[in-house]
């Protein structure tokens, strides 16, 4: 059952990206006005509307030339502090119990710059079912519980908030024993996170995705009877 997993911009920020690029093509529209303004010669420049100057040349010019440079310094800064977002699994011993084993996950920024976390949605997979909806941390508890599981016992899911900054150190998003691992095919868990420049980026990723494969004793698909 796929999904696109790919990070993708969902937000730009109105002040930072919107207004220098409405700014540049006002200018722009103006530039085009006084050029073909300029060629009109004769009665007709004493006519309406070629008597409208809106501004001289000289100064529309560096305005433009400011606005250009604006408009692409600030995406090119927006590329420098975009985070990367990814995440970390391994099996580890102990987060569940002393001596039970459980996948651990957590999510990392590999950006130049850390990362501030705006939304957290959750949806899973049963084993051999479908989707179900979007939904809060708490909502998720919720719907795990209806199929059998326990939190603190079958697996615990970090509760993260608005506001958490995402740094190169990551943050762990939960450990899932080898009950949860057996009865939930996936665990998607939707991370919308905020930039230096104000854009919103957003990633789904499958939290189980090698839990099976790589859990301990677990024979590859190459292997024999």
């Amino acid at each position: 059952m796929d999904f696109d997993d790919r990070q993708r911009r969902v937000r730009r920020s109105p002040l930072l990206f919107v207004a220098p690029l409405v700014l540049l093509i006002a200018l722009t529209l103006i530039l085009l006005w006084e050029i073909v303004r300029s060629n009109v010669t004769g009665d007709p420049a004493r006519d309406w509307p070629w008597r409208l100057r809106l501004m001289d040349m000289n100064p529309l010019g560096s305005l433009l030339a400011v606005a250009l440079a604006a408009v692409f310094g600030r995406a090119q800064y927006g590329r420098t502090v975009r985070p990367a977002l990814g995440w970390t699994s391994s099996w580890t011993v102990g987060d569940l119990g002393p001596e039970e084993p459980g996948w651990r996950v957590d999510i990392l920024n590999g950006g130049s710059q850390q990362a501030v976390v705006e939304r957290v949605d959750y949806c899973f997979v049963p084993r051999g079912g479908r989707p179900t909806e979007w939904t809060d941390h708490a909502g998720l508890l919720q719907a795990l519980a209806g199929q059998g599981l326990t939190a603190g016992k079958d697996y615990y899911l970090r509760l993260t908030g608005a506001g958490f900054p995402l740094s190169g150190g990551g943050m762990r998003a939960g450990t899932y024993g080898e009950r949860f691992v057996d009865e939930i095919d996936q665990l998607r868990m939707r991370l919308r996170v905020g930039d230096g420049v104000g854009d919103s980026h957003e990633r789904v990723m499958d939290l189980m995705r090698g839990a099976r494969n790589e859990r301990p004793g677990a024979r590859s698909p190459a292997a024999g009877p």
